[in-house]
Protein backbone atom coordinates (compact mmCIF):
# COMPACT_ATOMS: atom_id res chain seq x y z
CA UNK A 1 0.00 0.00 0.00
CA UNK A 2 1.31 3.23 -1.25
CA UNK A 3 -1.19 5.24 0.48
CA UNK A 4 -0.94 4.35 4.02
CA UNK A 5 -1.54 8.18 5.86
CA UNK A 6 -5.30 8.31 6.17
CA UNK A 7 -7.14 11.51 6.35
CA UNK A 8 -7.92 10.92 10.22
CA UNK A 9 -3.72 11.47 10.81
CA UNK A 10 -3.75 14.70 8.36
CA UNK A 11 -6.44 15.80 10.69
CA UNK A 12 -4.72 14.60 13.81
CA UNK A 13 -1.60 16.03 12.87
CA UNK A 14 -3.00 19.65 11.48
CA UNK A 15 -4.68 19.76 15.10
CA UNK A 16 -1.37 19.00 16.78
CA UNK A 17 0.15 21.85 15.30
CA UNK A 18 -2.47 24.40 16.35
CA UNK A 19 -1.91 23.14 19.82
CA UNK A 20 1.78 22.70 20.00
CA UNK A 21 2.79 26.00 17.89
CA UNK A 22 1.30 28.07 20.03
CA UNK A 23 2.74 26.45 22.70
CA UNK A 24 6.26 26.58 21.52
CA UNK A 25 6.12 30.34 20.52
CA UNK A 26 4.84 31.35 24.31
CA UNK A 27 7.66 29.38 25.65
CA UNK A 28 10.67 30.81 23.34
CA UNK A 29 9.34 34.37 21.38
CA UNK A 30 7.05 36.95 22.36
CA UNK A 31 3.42 36.31 21.99
CA UNK A 32 2.06 36.75 18.42
CA UNK A 33 -0.91 38.10 17.65
CA UNK A 34 -3.82 35.84 16.13
CA UNK A 35 -5.21 36.17 12.62
CA UNK A 36 -8.04 37.59 13.61
CA UNK A 37 -9.93 37.56 10.59
CA UNK A 38 -9.21 33.60 10.00
CA UNK A 39 -10.61 32.83 13.87
CA UNK A 40 -13.33 35.15 13.72
CA UNK A 41 -14.38 33.45 10.56
CA UNK A 42 -14.18 29.74 11.32
CA UNK A 43 -15.97 31.01 14.31
CA UNK A 44 -18.72 31.10 11.94
CA UNK A 45 -17.98 27.66 10.39
CA UNK A 46 -19.42 24.15 11.52
CA UNK A 47 -15.50 22.98 12.33
CA UNK A 48 -13.59 25.70 14.19
CA UNK A 49 -10.53 23.54 14.66
CA UNK A 50 -10.31 22.25 11.10
CA UNK A 51 -11.05 25.46 9.12
CA UNK A 52 -8.25 27.07 11.99
CA UNK A 53 -5.80 24.51 11.16
CA UNK A 54 -6.62 24.20 7.14
CA UNK A 55 -5.98 27.75 7.02
CA UNK A 56 -3.02 28.51 9.29
CA UNK A 57 -1.54 25.84 7.12
CA UNK A 58 -1.36 27.89 3.95
CA UNK A 59 1.01 31.00 4.32
CA UNK A 60 -1.20 33.27 1.95
CA UNK A 61 -4.19 33.25 4.91
CA UNK A 62 -2.05 35.50 7.22
CA UNK A 63 -2.70 38.23 4.23
CA UNK A 64 -5.68 37.25 2.68
CA UNK A 65 -9.51 38.43 2.76
CA UNK A 66 -12.48 37.13 3.35
CA UNK A 67 -12.51 36.07 -0.47
CA UNK A 68 -9.15 35.18 -0.26
CA UNK A 69 -9.90 33.06 2.77
CA UNK A 70 -12.97 31.39 0.54
CA UNK A 71 -10.71 30.29 -2.54
CA UNK A 72 -7.90 28.79 -0.12
CA UNK A 73 -10.37 27.15 1.67
CA UNK A 74 -12.04 25.27 -1.48
CA UNK A 75 -8.39 24.74 -2.99
CA UNK A 76 -7.94 22.76 -0.19
CA UNK A 77 -11.09 20.90 -0.39
CA UNK A 78 -9.71 20.16 -4.04
CA UNK A 79 -6.62 19.02 -2.83
CA UNK A 80 -8.34 16.57 -0.21
CA UNK A 81 -10.49 15.29 -3.02
CA UNK A 82 -7.87 14.85 -5.75
CA UNK A 83 -5.61 12.98 -3.02
CA UNK A 84 -8.84 10.60 -2.15
CA UNK A 85 -9.08 9.96 -5.41
CA UNK A 86 -6.00 8.61 -5.68
CA UNK A 87 -6.06 7.20 -2.97
CA UNK A 88 -8.78 4.98 -4.08
CA UNK A 89 -7.62 4.53 -7.45
CA UNK A 90 -4.28 2.85 -5.45
CA UNK A 91 -6.67 1.22 -3.65
CA UNK A 92 -8.81 -0.58 -6.57
CA UNK A 93 -5.79 -1.58 -7.98
CA UNK A 94 -4.71 -4.05 -4.44
CA UNK A 95 -8.52 -4.61 -4.29
CA UNK A 96 -8.83 -8.66 -4.02
CA UNK A 97 -12.98 -8.97 -3.13
CA UNK A 98 -15.04 -8.18 -6.60
CA UNK A 99 -17.82 -6.37 -4.10
CA UNK A 100 -14.91 -4.45 -2.84
CA UNK A 101 -13.83 -3.24 -6.47
CA UNK A 102 -17.28 -2.69 -7.08
CA UNK A 103 -17.51 -0.25 -4.00
CA UNK A 104 -14.35 1.60 -4.81
CA UNK A 105 -15.33 1.62 -8.59
CA UNK A 106 -18.77 3.57 -7.49
CA UNK A 107 -16.53 6.16 -4.97
CA UNK A 108 -14.09 6.83 -8.11
CA UNK A 109 -16.72 7.57 -10.49
CA UNK A 110 -18.41 9.61 -7.53
CA UNK A 111 -15.06 11.41 -7.10
CA UNK A 112 -13.69 12.12 -10.77
CA UNK A 113 -16.08 14.33 -11.77
CA UNK A 114 -16.08 16.76 -8.91
CA UNK A 115 -12.28 17.00 -9.23
CA UNK A 116 -12.42 17.31 -12.94
CA UNK A 117 -15.37 19.68 -13.08
CA UNK A 118 -17.31 20.79 -10.09
CA UNK A 119 -14.55 22.03 -7.93
CA UNK A 120 -12.64 24.12 -10.65
CA UNK A 121 -15.72 25.27 -12.11
CA UNK A 122 -16.41 26.58 -8.87
CA UNK A 123 -13.07 28.13 -7.95
CA UNK A 124 -14.26 30.13 -11.24
CA UNK A 125 -17.10 31.12 -9.86
CA UNK A 126 -15.50 32.03 -6.77
CA UNK A 127 -12.93 34.12 -8.35
CA UNK A 128 -15.88 35.64 -10.71
CA UNK A 129 -18.50 36.75 -7.80
CA UNK A 130 -20.54 33.94 -8.77
CA UNK A 131 -20.83 32.94 -5.11
CA UNK A 132 -24.18 30.56 -5.43
CA UNK A 133 -22.75 28.86 -8.34
CA UNK A 134 -19.60 28.19 -5.93
CA UNK A 135 -21.98 26.91 -3.39
CA UNK A 136 -23.56 24.38 -5.57
CA UNK A 137 -19.91 23.11 -6.99
CA UNK A 138 -18.71 22.82 -3.45
CA UNK A 139 -21.61 21.38 -2.27
CA UNK A 140 -21.45 18.87 -4.92
CA UNK A 141 -18.02 17.37 -3.11
CA UNK A 142 -19.56 16.45 0.03
CA UNK A 143 -22.78 15.18 -1.70
CA UNK A 144 -20.62 12.78 -3.85
CA UNK A 145 -18.46 11.58 -0.71
CA UNK A 146 -21.04 10.68 1.24
CA UNK A 147 -22.36 8.95 -1.44
CA UNK A 148 -19.09 7.50 -1.95
CA UNK A 149 -19.63 6.34 2.01
CA UNK A 150 -22.89 4.38 1.06
CA UNK A 151 -21.36 2.56 -1.52
CA UNK A 152 -20.22 0.33 1.18
CA UNK A 153 -22.85 -1.34 2.47
CA UNK A 154 -23.25 -5.10 3.99
CA UNK A 155 -19.81 -6.71 5.32
CA UNK A 156 -18.06 -4.39 2.79
CA UNK A 157 -16.36 -1.90 5.46
CA UNK A 158 -15.27 1.01 3.64
CA UNK A 159 -11.43 2.15 4.17
CA UNK A 160 -12.50 5.57 2.89
CA UNK A 161 -14.66 6.92 6.11
CA UNK A 162 -12.12 9.04 7.18
CA UNK A 163 -11.27 10.97 3.53
CA UNK A 164 -14.84 10.92 3.25
CA UNK A 165 -15.21 12.73 6.47
CA UNK A 166 -12.77 15.51 6.06
CA UNK A 167 -13.74 16.26 2.40
CA UNK A 168 -17.69 16.98 3.70
CA UNK A 169 -16.56 18.96 6.69
CA UNK A 170 -14.37 21.04 4.36
CA UNK A 171 -16.91 21.19 1.94
CA UNK A 172 -19.45 22.30 4.68
CA UNK A 173 -16.60 24.74 6.18
CA UNK A 174 -16.00 26.11 2.30
CA UNK A 175 -19.80 26.95 2.17
CA UNK A 176 -20.18 28.49 5.27
CA UNK A 177 -17.43 31.03 4.32
CA UNK A 178 -18.50 31.87 0.72
CA UNK A 179 -22.09 32.22 2.58
CA UNK A 180 -20.24 34.73 4.63
CA UNK A 181 -19.29 36.97 1.52
CA UNK A 182 -23.02 36.84 0.02
CA UNK A 183 -24.14 38.59 3.38
CA UNK A 184 -21.27 41.48 3.19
Amino acid sequence: MRHTVSAAYIFLFHISLSILLPLTQSSILPQAEPNNLIANTCKKTPHYDLCVSSLESNPESSSADLNGLAQIMVNIVLSNTSSTLDYIQGLLKEAPEPQLQRALADCAELYIPVVKFSLPQAIEALISGHFGFANYGISDAAKEAAACEKAFSGSIKSPLTDRNSIVRDLADIATAIINLLQKD
